[in-house]
């Protein structure tokens, strides 16, 4: 019982000493389709993330005191349909069901696993996860804001769609 103690104590210390700080999960959505949900590594991003816009606020990311070459992290998440225009509203059910079939079918789930760039020298704050047309992703563990001049991701909030994408 005593070892037990001992090894639960030094665990304890060792994180305690850690220079590794937690971060929220946030993302920037670079795409005209709405992410309806995401996560980093299984934790969620918490928000909706409409067209062009910023989000999340989900618990936590901790980026390990050290980078080491070859870090990931895995993204999941389900895109839909940006606005619901159209909505014949709940007075007809059976056109009411008919526009919600045709607005579930536009989901999407994608999963993705990115490298996390070198923070080597400098102080973490979260992830920031970038949704890039064609399903590409990009992170950050910066602790500037994206409209700031350092801020290591450039793409424009609304990035064009591309007519194909490369498979």
């Amino acid at each position: 019982m005593q070892q037990k103690n001992r090894s639960t104590l030094l665990a304890v210390l060792l994180l305690a000493a850690s220079p590794a700080m937690a971060g929220t999960i946030e993302a920037i959505n670079h795409t005209h389709w709405a992410v309806n949900h995401f996560s980093v590594n299984g934790q969620s991003g918490i928000d909706i993330i409409g067209p062009y816009q910023g989000g999340g606020g989900g618990c936590c990311y901790v980026a390990p005191p050290t980078w080491q070459p070859g870090m990931t992290v895995r993204i999941d998440w389900e895109t839909g349909a940006g606005y619901f225009m159209g909505s014949p509203g709940y007075q007809d059910r059976a056109k009411y069901l008919a526009w919600e079939k045709k607005i579930n079918d536009l989901k999407r789930q994608h999963s993705k696993v990115v490298a996390v760039p070198d923070y080597t020298g400098q102080k973490t704050c979260g992830l920031t996860v970038h949704f890039l047309p064609c399903d590409e992703i990009k992170v950050t563990t910066s602790c500037y804001t994206y409209d700031h001049p350092n801020y290591p991701i450039k793409e424009p909030i609304q990035l064009p769609e591309p007519t194909s994408c490369p498979r």
